[in-house]
């Protein structure tokens, strides 16, 4: 079984700075460190390998920096890892940067499931796994929390709805994005980090990848940001003391302050 697992990296800290221009992040020179719902899909892709054997490639697009998200993803337990990365790439939206993986993942050839985490935390949007298994015309499955079976030709799972959940089945290949509770995921053993550091990362631009480069990062992106601002800081809220009959009159008081009553 050939296992391909859509990585990213993230923003580790919350101080990040902002394009001016372009309204995009600036992950030049970023602390970034992997996304957390992706280290929850690179555990299933190598509990699913253990137990059906196989072969895991991790895949990501973005700047130079984004190979150590790689070489963590080989010290998990990975076999191969490639980045997608150029500068005609950057700003790229969630259509922009699903038509990329597509071409990078027909690039690698031959897979039976793809596996992304659910979202990433710098955008939240959930988009690309979606996204990515329309790009290859494939069966995708949203927020898998638990692979029941594998057999020859369909993978048979649970996936999370409001009302709880549903058991579903879908051919092979497809894409699945996977929640948080559908494992634990393990650290990295020193035998894995010696093998990450040894680990020959496949550097891919968009003349690799042969797409249309009308449809890479911000040319490919009907998504464009306006503005950019943090939200506004809460003023901090009133402790109201004494015993019950105390803090009833204090909280009438101060609504009748504010003319709300």
């Amino acid at each position: 079984m050939n296992i391909i697992v859509c990585i990213k990296q993230v923003p580790a800290s919350t101080e990040i700075e902002i394009d001016p221009e372009t309204g995009t992040l600036m992950r030049e020179g970023t602390l970034s460190t992997v996304n957390p719902f992706d280290r929850y899909a690179i555990e299933e892709a190598l509990r699913l390998k253990e137990i059906y054997g196989g072969e895991v490639t991790v895949l990501s697009m973005g700047p130079p920096q984004a190979e150590y998200a790689l070489r963590f993803a080989v010290s998990m337990g990975c076999e191969h890892a490639v980045l997608l990365s150029d500068k005609a790439f950057a700003g790229a939206d969630t259509l922009a940067t699903s038509f990329t993986l597509a071409c990078g993942i027909r690039k690698i050839g031959r897979f039976d499931i793809i596996i992304c985490g659910v979202k990433t935390v710098d955008g939240d949007t959930a988009q690309v796994g979606p996204g990515l298994a329309e790009e290859l015309e494939i069966p995708h499955v949203c927020y898998v929390r638990k692979v029941l079976e594998v057999t020859n030709g369909d993978i048979l799972v649970e996936r999370m709805v409001d009302e709880g959940y549903e058991t579903v089945k879908a051919l092979l290949p497809c894409l699945m994005t996977i929640t948080k509770e559908i494992n634990e995921p393990r650290f990295p053993t020193l035998q894995g980090k010696i093998f990450s550091l040894n680990t020959c990362i496949k550097i891919w631009n968009s003349n690799d990848l042969n797409g249309n480069s009308g449809r890479f990062g911000l040319n490919g992106s009907p998504t464009q940001v306006i503005k950019v601002f943090p939200p506004r800081k809460r003023k901090k809220g009133t402790l109201l003391t004494g015993t019950l009959s105390d803090k009833t009159k204090k909280l009438v008081e101060k609504l009748g302050e504010l003319k709300l009553v």
